[in-house]
């Protein structure tokens, strides 16, 4: 028998915003990694620009060594030509760096350990929920409503947030987890699923797009990191999710 039902959430661009945190980690590891690169320690714009693109934490480190590089492909493009072939463009900076996502990831995990060791609550403080945000995650109670956080970031971290924020969601899985298709399908099998909040179209279209998950309900919310694009010709399948309407019941969200 199925255990009541389950809303799961993303975590950044949806519960908190952690742009100054991005940078932050992204470009000590980057230094850890590479010492001599010069990189500003306010959050450049392309670096800003970016974040809609950027789905794992170690995109961010390559992301600062790239923005770093005075005739690399990131300052001879644009940020517009760039993100037309991202996906190519940061294989080929892999290479050229002789890097792999294991040890860019691992680099980041390092900063954030460091930083939650030595100064928790300066790196807390990075961070910021969206408004309204946490009240409404802790009112679902009232609505019966159980809720979890899926997300790539790694799951200690994460913990340390939410509590923070006073935050205590049923269930937490980070990237250790899996990718969110496969987490929400296993998910599936002990819940009955409500729907997945996220701020990556693309996420949620590969997660419709995977066996056993072709009906669950998919937000989009408004206030995350989303490119001028994701806003545009949203089947029924993904809807979008704007403040006012997240701050209703959840029988009334479209």
């Amino acid at each position: 028998m199925l255990s009541p039902s389950l809303l799961v959430f993303d975590f950044d661009g949806v519960i908190v915003d952690g742009m100054n945190e991005y940078w932050w980690s992204a470009r000590r590891a980057c230094l850890r990694l590479h010492p001599a690169i010069d990189l500003p320690e306010s959050t450049p714009p392309q670096f800003r620009q970016l974040r809609p693109w950027i789905h794992h934490g170690w995109e961010m480190v390559l992301i600062a060594a790239l923005i770093s590089e005075q005739c690399g492909p990131l300052e001879q493009l644009g940020v517009q030509e760039f993100v037309h072939d991202y996906a190519a463009y940061c294989t080929a900076a892999l290479k050229r760096f002789s890097w792999t996502p294991a040890l860019l990831q691992q680099a980041l995990e390092a900063v954030r350990a460091d930083a939650v060791r030595t100064d928790r609550d300066a790196w807390l403080a990075l961070h910021q929920p969206y408004p309204g945000v946490p009240e409404r995650l802790n009112a679902f109670s009232e609505e019966n409503m159980a809720w979890a956080v899926l997300t790539t970031k790694a799951r200690d971290f994460t913990a340390e947030l939410l509590a923070s924020m006073g935050l205590k969601p049923e269930r937490l899985d980070g990237h250790e987890s899996g990718s969110k298709p496969e987490v929400l399908r296993r998910l599936a099998c002990d819940w009955t699923l409500s729907g997945f909040v996220e701020d990556r179209r693309p996420t949620l279209e590969t997660v419709r797009a995977t066996p056993g998950l072709e009906s669950l309900p998919c937000w989009l919310v408004s206030w995350g990191y989303l490119r001028p694009a994701d806003f545009t010709d949203l089947s029924g399948a993904i809807r979008l999710l704007r403040p006012e309407q997240f701050a209703a019941p959840l029988a009334d969200w479209p």
